[in-house]
């Protein structure tokens, strides 16, 4: 399986942005999605995650209420809708998949990332 995240960019602080994953290869295998952030010299953390369904989702508190994250399942492709950015969002966003439905198992794959940058 692969995948190929999409969409980043500079953007100004209030603006809104839609970062895509197109997933690719052995498609069927896989459940849950999820993308995540990281900042320069911080962590990697969790942004949002979906069910393989795509009805359920968690976010994190920082961006619960700006961010949306969905999935087309016919099209292979995870989604990220943010809007009302603001500078502590700038990051490399990388989106993963995993094969497992169980919530804190890991993820297996992941996309090579794309930055997104606001500017304040």
């Amino acid at each position: 399986v692969q995948l190929q995240a999409s969409g980043g960019g500079l953007v100004q602080a209030g603006d809104s942005l839609r970062l895509s994953c197109a997933l690719s290869g052995r498609t069927s295998i896989i459940s849950r999605m999820a993308w995540f952030r990281q900042a320069p010299g911080r962590q990697r953390e969790l942004v949002a995650r979906i069910d393989g369904s795509g009805v359920s989702t968690l976010y994190a508190d920082s961006v619960k209420g700006r961010f949306t994250v969905s999935r087309d399942n016919a099209k292979n492709t995870l989604y990220l809708q943010m809007n009302s950015l603001v500078a502590e969002d700038t990051a490399v966003y990388y989106c993963a998949a995993a094969r497992s439905s169980i919530i804190f198992s890991a993820y297996d794959y992941w996309g090579q990332g794309t930055l997104v940058t606001v500017s304040s």
